[in-house]
Formats: C-alpha cells, structure tokens, sequence
C-alpha cells in the first residue's frame, strides 16, 4: 500500500508546471533588466521547487508516506511551498515559527492547510521541529541542511538555471550578470557551480541585508563567521553561514541597506505595477548597482535577477536618502549605493 502512495505520491510531484515568466524592467540605458516572475509558482513562493524536490526525495527513501505529519523550522516562503505541497498529497503539515512571527506569516502558512506551532527563543525552533516530528512520528524536513543535496547544479531544472536559460532565449546571449539573494544558500550555490560546468560567461552576484553573515564571511574567507541577528528582510539574510553557501562561486557579493530595500520594492510598485516583496527590492537594488558598475565601465548586455514573491502592498517607509540614489541612478547611471 505505501509503495503504491508512494508512486502515486512522486507523479502528482512530478506534474508539469508551466515556465515563469519573464519581466523586463525599463532602463533608460542601453543595457536590459530581466525580473523571473517566481511568485507565479503555484504556492506563490520562490522556494516551490527546492521544496518540491525536498519532498520527492523523502517520499522515494519511504521518510514521507501516506499518513506521515510533516514539519519544518521556518515562517518564510520554505513553509509556504511546504504547506502547499502536503496539501497536494493529502498529509498534515507542520511549521515550528518564532513566537513573534506576524499574523500576515501565519496566515499565508495558514491558507494552504499548515498550521503554525510558535516557540521560542527563534534559533531553537530547529531543535523544536525535530523534537516535534519525532513525537509525532512525522518528518522533519531540515531544509536547511537537506537542501544542498536536493538540487542538480549539472542540469538545467533549477530556478537559477531556469532564469540564465529564458533570458538567454530571450537576448540571444547569456546574461551579463544574475542578481539572487542568499536565505539558505543554495541558489547562489547551485547556479554558481552551473554556471562553471557549462563554461558561461554570466558573473553572479548575491545581496545580502543587514544583520546578515553572508557578506562579511564573502568578504574575509571567514566561513563561521556569525552575527548572532536575524534579517529583517523576509526570506534573504542569515545570522550564520549556512550549510548549503558556496563563496568560492560568486563574483560579488553586494551589501544592501535594509531601507534600500524596502525603498527599491515601492519603486517597483510605482514604476512597473508588479508589488513583490523586500527580498525583491533587494534584488533590484543589487542590478541597480550592478548596471552602473556596466556604465562606468561601457559594458553592454542584459542583468537578470528574481521577483521572489508577490501580493506584498508598496507601504513599507520610504527612505527619502534612496529614493533619490534611485532617482540619480535613473538619471545618469551613477551608482545608487
């Protein structure tokens, strides 16, 4: 009987879904800003496919069957796609949340069938996640170590890959530059090892908020280095260097003032309708500073970056200091940070 769920179980997994589309953001220069629309996915939420993948391993190894609780240690988009795909296969989900995750979080945990067990202190959930699996006799997902292992950097299924190959189509060459942020780290890391083995000129870049350990351990080669504070930027950003982070394949690694973010994401809103998220805004910040770099020095060709959620209202404070860095960037190419 299992091993018939399980077959059923990894075809419903395995159902085609359609490509996110690509949106193009108008520069007024003559470079060209690609945006992967992922908050298209089903679940709305850039991890989909990590996520996807996550449980089709576990469901092949017999970790996940027909009546197995599955839980996860996180409020962001990894426990979105998590509900949405236990949902799909019919099994109760679990997210272990900080005690102070926001009832918008919770909700849209909340809207596919999960439900929310808050604990604190935050960086105890994992521990929280695991004990709780065990008494439930569920699995635990631990996305954050498993997620390395999940993804094929050689093929060409991955988010990263996805988005080098559409704008790829789209230009005729590969991208000058792909812009993605760091949560756990395995998308700046499977695309960077792409990237390598298929011989592409396309340079990667991450942007990392405040608080965050990606940059400074990016920046001096110290792999633990920790900071010991969350990001405040939903889905990027770790007080630690997590497993799955691979330095040694990026090109740059761009700090981006948390305002800056929040300022860049209103600036989407008002300039293209599309209201994604802070990460987003990030990334934008991250291609702003990256087309600039490409002025100065009169290189031409296409920035690609991701749109990581959507359904977020532009309402966020805007910061009059980036709002006009965004403004002289628009008006004559100079450097927005």
């Amino acid at each position: 009987m299992d091993r018939d769920w399980a077959t059923a179980a990894l075809a419903r997994l395995r159902e085609p879904e359609p490509p996110t589309p690509l949106r193009c953001y108008p520069l007024p220069f003559d470079l060209e800003l690609y945006l992967k629309d992922e908050s298209q996915r089903p679940s709305g939420s850039l991890k989909h496919g990590i996520v996807r993948r996550l449980f089709e391993d576990a469901v092949a190894d017999g970790r996940i069957g027909p009546s197995t609780t599955v839980v996860e240690a996180t409020a962001g988009n990894t426990a979105v796609a998590a509900a949405w795909f236990a949902r799909l296969l019919g099994l109760p989900f679990v997210a272990v949340v900080p005690g102070r995750t926001s009832p918008a979080k919770r909700q849209r945990i909340e809207s596919y069938g999960g439900r929310c067990h808050p604990f604190d202190p935050p960086l105890a959930i994992y521990a929280e996640a695991s004990r709780l699996a065990g008494e439930l006799g569920g699995h635990y997902l631990d996305h954050l170590n498993a997620v390395e292992h999940a993804e094929d950097w050689r093929g060409f299924g991955s988010t990263g890959a996805a988005l080098v190959a559409q704008v790829t189509e789209a230009c005729g060459s590969a991208p000058a530059w792909v812009v993605v942020g760091a949560g756990t780290g395995a998308t700046s890391a499977t695309l960077g090892r792409h990237l390598r083995y298929h011989g592409l000129p396309t340079r990667l870049a991450v942007v990392d908020p405040e608080h965050s350990a990606y940059f400074p351990s990016w920046a001096t080669g110290d792999r633990g280095y920790g900071t010991g504070m969350p990001s405040r930027i939903d889905g990027i950003g770790r007080p630690r260097v997590e497993p799955a982070f691979r330095a040694e394949v990026l090109d740059f690694v761009i700090p981006v003032p948390d305002a800056a973010s929040l300022t860049a994401m209103r600036h989407l809103a008002a300039a293209t309708g599309i209201e994604a998220g802070p990460s987003t805004g990030a990334n934008l910040w991250g291609a702003f500073t990256l087309a600039a770099r490409m002025i100065r020095d009169g290189e031409r060709g296409a920035i690609a970056t991701l749109i990581a959620d959507g359904g977020y209202r532009a309402d966020a404070p805007e910061s009059p200091q980036y709002a006009a860095a965004i403004g002289r960037f628009l008006r004559d190419g100079t450097t927005p940070g």
